[in-house]
């Protein structure tokens, strides 16, 4: 898949209400966001990151940075979850997933900054993930977590993720779920446009 254009990208954008009442935006993360998206990854706390890059990492090295600010390249996507305050902008947590056509699954990581945790942004995250992973066809998705890492797997456990082992690395646990193949109790963008791509094909 090439990567998108600008245009293109806007059109993903989803407003999400969390259990506090409070709206998240996620959207896909734009060439202009490369300052703000380090700038996150560096207020993380030093446990948050570590959960985040399975290892030590002060921020994210400029040849990663450039993968995640360039969606849709080899199928790999970038995603923000903005939160507004008083006008400001301000990233509360982050996605990055890729999708295998061969085997129809979609691998993905995620992180919230140290702040908004608790509020119900990571299982936000996750339900919209699983809408944008039945838009691109896949039937699985899944990540891999540090054994130590209870929030991650609390959260995971929470939205319907089953546990196994990890097939090279003792200290890390794999979750994973199947996916149905239409999210309609899960709408998102990227699910609308597909079902309008579908309606227009049938049509003609």
């Amino acid at each position: 898949m090439t990567a998108f254009r600008l245009g293109d990208l806007r059109q993903h954008t989803d407003i999400l209400r969390l259990r506090n009442g409070k709206t998240l935006t996620v959207r896909f993360v734009e060439p202009g966001d490369a300052s703000a998206l380090q700038g996150y990854f560096r207020s993380l706390s030093v446990r948050s990151r570590y959960n985040r890059f399975l290892g030590a990492m002060s921020e994210l090295p400029e040849s990663e940075l450039d993968h995640f600010i360039h969606v849709g390249e080899r199928d790999r996507f970038s995603v923000i979850a903005v939160m507004t305050i008083d006008g400001i902008e301000s990233i509360a947590g982050e996605a990055r997933y890729g999708f295998e056509a061969d085997t129809a699954s979609l691998e993905f990581g995620i992180s919230i900054d140290d702040r908004w945790q608790g509020q119900g942004i990571g299982s936000a995250l996750l339900r919209n993930l699983e809408c944008r992973a039945t838009a691109l066809g896949a039937t699985r998705m899944f990540g891999d977590t540090l054994r130590s890492n209870d929030v991650m797997m609390g959260v995971a456990r929470k939205s319907g993720f089953a546990f196994t082992r990890h097939p090279d690395d003792w200290k890390l646990v794999r979750f994973e779920k199947h996916l149905d193949a239409a999210p309609q109790e899960i709408p998102c963008a990227s699910w609308r446009l597909v079902a309008q791509q579908s309606a227009v094909q049938a049509v003609a």
